[in-house]
């Protein structure tokens, strides 16, 4: 229960930093991403800051012996670059630059009622349903 809880107040916090930094606004995001053209800097400052709060807390990750709520740190141990890990990136930059929306901003925006964005959320977990179908069956 404590675990769901700082789940759920971590979602919120993270709900709240997109909100707060324009990331759920698919407009800003494509003026973002329209570098040749009318260009809007303002997301790399929020990337930028997201970075400064990231690399300490995963400094610190890395010298703690274990997380507050459970018995060890789940952390990545693959290092490689594979084809489906290419072939998803590319398929997320597309899907960002097309919609303006990835998949956290794109959960934030349901609480505005968009039929675009519960659109996409449907899309977007149809395919991650898909992916998941095709990887057992191939194996």
């Amino acid at each position: 229960m404590k675990i769901a809880l700082v789940a759920l107040l971590a979602g919120l916090l993270f709900g709240a930093g997109l909100a707060l930094g324009g990331m759920t606004n698919p407009a800003k995001v494509v003026a973002f991403l329209d570098v040749g053209g009318r260009w809007d800097p303002s997301l790399a400052f929020v990337m930028g800051s997201a970075l400064l709060v990231t690399f300490p807390v995963f400094a610190w990750v890395r010298r703690a012996g274990r997380p507050l709520l459970a018995e060890r740190f789940q952390l990545p141990t693959k290092r490689d670059l594979d084809p489906q890990l290419l072939a998803g990136a590319a398929l997320f930059g597309i899907g960002w630059g097309i919609a303006g929306l990835c998949p956290g901003p794109a959960i934030a925006n349901l609480a505005a009622g968009s039929p675009e964005v519960l659109l996409f959320v449907v899309a977007m977990v149809a395919g991650m349903w898909l992916r998941d179908r095709t990887a057992a069956i191939t194996g």
